[in-house]
């Protein structure tokens, strides 16, 4: 028999990476606020989480994090500005950040990893289950991921993961799922969970990408987590005790998620995810697609 469980409401975003991997452009601008087309990565996580019913958004962000507040505040200087000028469709997209949610702030003082950024969020969220969405993943809206994970836990208590399949040799990148059949053919059973492996140890070519709908329970888990690889609180280590032992806070399970995935994770995958974007646009799409197909011709042609 299906069991019920607390409806989900409240999401956490961690923002409090330094982003070293785009400087100098994250020297005194937060990664999360580089645009994808003309939106920042982070709006976009804000409008999954929002469209997935999650209207409580916590956000852990770090020094040099306070542009992320300003955007989704209000700005009335530039809305009255634009009202002035008639020019409704750029004030609508002003005001369409700050309308998104409810938006709450957390420092997480020291970056001791996504484990203790998840913990900083333990006063927030208090008893309930959860989610936590990186900001380095983009999912598609058309592919509503969240929403489907939120139902499987809605459905199974304990906590949930996104998982996707991967070559054998990228797997190292990410945190690797032992997984095991269930009735439904987009979720599993998570087993065990190990953070990066190397491939010849990892468990399945499963990945772990960046949500996870999860049980208050790992937060006494997570506070009981020596640091792990690369010496920082893993999420991973603290989800792999709980897929151990349902007792301490219900099982792990996994969604398999085989849809639209932009990764901003690296420059290149950030330049290629702008790309795909920018083509599937109505406004820019013709235009851009036209200007891409000579560019790329003309580039083949070159000695």
């Amino acid at each position: 028999m299906t069991q019920s469980h607390p409806r989900i409401s409240k999401a956490v975003i961690p923002a409090a990476g330094l982003g070293t991997r785009f400087l100098p452009a994250t020297k005194a601008t937060p990664k999360e606020m580089l645009p994808v087309v003309d939106k920042p990565a982070i709006q976009y996580v804000v409008e999954e989480a929002a469209a997935a019913g999650l209207d409580d958004v916590l956000m852990v962000t770090g020094r040099n994090k306070r542009p992320l507040e300003d955007h989704f505040d209000r700005n009335y200087e530039l809305e009255s500005a634009l009202g002035r000028k008639g020019d409704a469709a750029r004030l609508a997209k002003v005001q369409e950040s700050s309308d998104l949610a409810t938006m709450h702030y957390v420092r997480q003082g020291d970056p001791k990893g996504l484990g203790h950024a998840v913990l900083c969020a333990a006063p927030h969220v208090g008893d309930e289950p959860f989610a936590v969405l990186l900001g380095d993943d983009l999912i598609d809206p058309r592919d509503p991921l969240l929403r489907r994970m939120i139902e499987v836990q809605e459905q199974h208590g304990g906590s949930v993961v996104a998982l996707m399949e991967v070559a054998p040799e990228q797997i190292h990148l990410y945190g690797s799922a032992a997984v095991e059949a269930t009735t439904d053919s987009d979720v599993v059973r998570v087993s065990g969970l190990v953070e990066k492996p190397d491939p010849a140890d990892a468990p399945s070519n499963y990945a772990v990408i960046g949500r996870y709908v999860l049980d208050p329970a790992v937060f006494d888990v997570l506070r009981k987590t020596e640091p792990g690889r690369g010496g920082e609180i893993q999420l991973t280590d603290a989800l792999q005790q709980l897929a151990a032992d349902e007792k301490v806070g219900g099982p792990v399970h996994g969604v398999v998620f085989k849809g639209r995935r932009y990764d901003t994770g690296d420059r290149g995958d950030y330049l290629r995810a702008i790309v795909r974007l920018a083509c599937e646009r109505e406004d820019l799409g013709p235009d851009f697609r036209t200007w891409l197909r000579r560019y790329v011709t003309e580039e083949m042609q070159q000695p």
